[in-house]
């Protein structure tokens, strides 16, 4: 597991102990938490880093979200329509957003380490697009609709996905081709 940063914390792997080959000014854009996996976008685009995570561009994102439980029909739509969820600021309705049940995505490598496994508790899959981005937002979405998120997968920024995508690889992009495809 490599957390999606570059200042070093002891005892943890972070992108700076990869060999990247990157420049130094080179930041993550929209960074995914210790527990979850998937897109990163990595730029030295300041003005494109603001632009991709301002929420007043509303870009989309795309997640596939294992949860604890079979998800019922009432709490994705509850996750459409909105759910309430706290921040440091305090209470915060998230914006609609699209959700609906998938099945499992095969495609995806193992986790390591794995997500905790109970026999009797079914667990089951959603694909979440939002186009806003709160601390730790899907988790607290799912949290609030009695289904705990065990496993985070950024599944996609706009129109880029990871289907193409080894684990750990690396693709350069041009800048007006992302920005014609991750708007809404």
């Amino acid at each position: 597991m490599v957390l999606s940063q570059f200042t070093p914390i002891a005892g943890k792997v972070t992108l700076s102990d990869l060999d990247l080959g990157l420049e130094k000014d080179v930041y993550p854009v929209g960074r995914l938490d210790e527990d979850s996996e998937g897109l990163l976008l990595l730029t030295n685009d300041k003005t494109l880093n603001i632009r991709l995570l301002d929420p007043k561009n509303m870009h989309p994102r795309t997640y596939l979200v294992q949860v604890d439980g079979n998800i019922s029909e009432e709490a994705i739509h509850k996750l459409q329509q909105g759910v309430t969820i706290s921040l440091k600021e305090g209470k915060y309705k998230t914006l609609p957003c699209f959700a609906t049940k998938i099945i499992e995505p095969l495609f995806l490598p193992l986790r390591h380490p794995p997500i905790r496994f109970r026999a009797n508790i079914p667990t089951s899959w959603l694909k979440l697009t939002l186009i806003e981005g709160k601390n730790r937002q899907v988790r607290k979405m799912t949290a609030a609709v009695g289904f705990p998120t065990l496993r985070l997968v950024r599944y996609a920024l706009g129109d880029y996905t990871i289907d193409d995508f080894k684990s750990g690889e690396l693709k350069e992009i041009n800048k007006n081709d992302l920005l014609n495809n991750i708007t809404i």
